[in-house]
């Protein structure tokens, strides 16, 4: 499941930071992985996720991981986000399993089930409890808040996990790099961020890219380009409803997608039913049950390296990751899938990668 656009997005809202570290690309980025998954975070996302009442629990503090080199989260991110982006192609494009809804939801199944466990046996979903104890997390705050957020996850991640059956790897990272473009639009329109003429330029670059990179494209799809678009909007209103319902409450990743993620699983369930009915779980067997564990396993995993990068990476550093492993899936898309890269959409690319990375450091 993978979220996939949110990967690039820098949002002040705490909330904000699980839906970059689900892919995301078809994943994720993301909050739910590739579902998505990649984390966009800032500075400030990061103190907060520092300033967390987990990050002080005894026992977590002190845990081996956050005395680990920050290189190795860094690797651990980018190597699962890649992972389960690849994977999702594979099976969804070259094993002909073309029932993203299927995939989708098997992923945040496990994400609900794998975040009731954290939240019954660690302490790193005790937030939810504070919350609840507070009274800040009730009945009216989650159907007026959470659910709407959850639904528009969830069509997020189908239609970034759709369009694997129409473009290549490759030509979906590089439509993803307007994803800052498509924040900074819909920010604008509700009225939660103002842009100066220099960030107008910077959009005006990316978007130049994208378009030279389209341009380049040997195998251009409309629909599949359309849907990818209608996926990164969505996905944007998502992130900006976030900033504007749960700032304040003080979510972690973790405690986010312990609330978002059976919102998803019931969106998804009622689109599966109505879109993709019986016929995936009768093909299930030509697919094979270990590599859809695996599959879903990575997902939760790049959940939770997404979480262990934020913790340790500077708001640059999480930047110039997500750039890097976006650079290594083109060229992964191209050796181990055999996409077609032309010079025109290289050059498009990295147009739109220097507008990217402006963006985010002039942010």
């Amino acid at each position: 499941m993978n979220d996939p656009q949110s990967e690039r997005k820098g949002s002040p809202s705490p909330a904000a930071s699980h839906s970059r570290a689900a892919s995301r690309g078809a994943s994720p980025a993301p909050l739910l992985p590739q579902y998505s998954a990649a984390p966009t975070g800032t500075l400030k996302d990061k103190e907060q996720n520092d300033s967390h009442p987990v990050s002080t629990a005894k026992g977590v503090q002190d845990a081996w991981w956050n005395n680990v080199p920050a290189w190795i989260p860094i690797v651990s991110w980018i190597s699962l986000s890649s992972a389960v982006i690849l994977m999702n192609k594979y099976i969804l494009y070259d094993l002909g399993f073309s029932h993203p809804i299927f995939l989708t939801t098997l992923h945040v199944a496990f994400q609900v089930i794998a975040s009731r466990a954290l939240h019954r046996f660690t302490p790193y979903v005790d937030g939810a409890r504070e919350l609840e104890a507070s009274g800040k997390m009730n009945r009216e705050v989650f159907l007026h808040k959470v659910v709407p957020i959850g639904v528009l996850f969830s069509v997020s991640l189908i239609l970034s996990n759709w369009v694997y059956l129409r473009l290549s790897v490759s030509f979906i990272q590089m439509i993803k790099a307007i994803t800052p473009v498509s924040v900074l639009a819909v920010s604008v329109l509700f009225k939660v961020k103002t842009a100066s003429a220099k960030l107008y330029g910077i959009v005006g670059i990316i978007s130049l890219g994208v378009i030279i990179a389209s341009y380049g494209e040997i195998d251009f799809d409309l629909l599949g380009f359309t849907v990818q678009i209608i996926a990164i909007l969505v996905e944007s209103c998502r992130l900006v409803l976030i900033q504007i319902l749960l700032q304040g409450l003080g979510m972690s990743p973790l405690v986010s997608l312990y609330y978002t993620a059976p919102v998803v699983l019931a969106s998804n369930s009622v689109l599966l039913v109505i879109f993709e009915g019986l016929t995936p779980f009768y093909k299930l067997y030509s697919i094979g049950y270990g590599l859809l564990f695996l599959n879903a396993s990575l997902t939760f995993a790049l959940n939770l390296a997404s979480v262990w990068l934020i913790g340790k990476a500077s708001g640059l550093v999480l930047t110039l990751s997500g750039v890097i492993k976006d650079i290594l899936l083109v060229v992964g898309s191209w050796l181990v899938l055999g996409s077609t890269i032309t010079i025109t959409q290289i050059f498009g690319y990295f147009v739109a990668l220097a507008g990217l990375v402006a963006f985010k450091t002039q942010g």
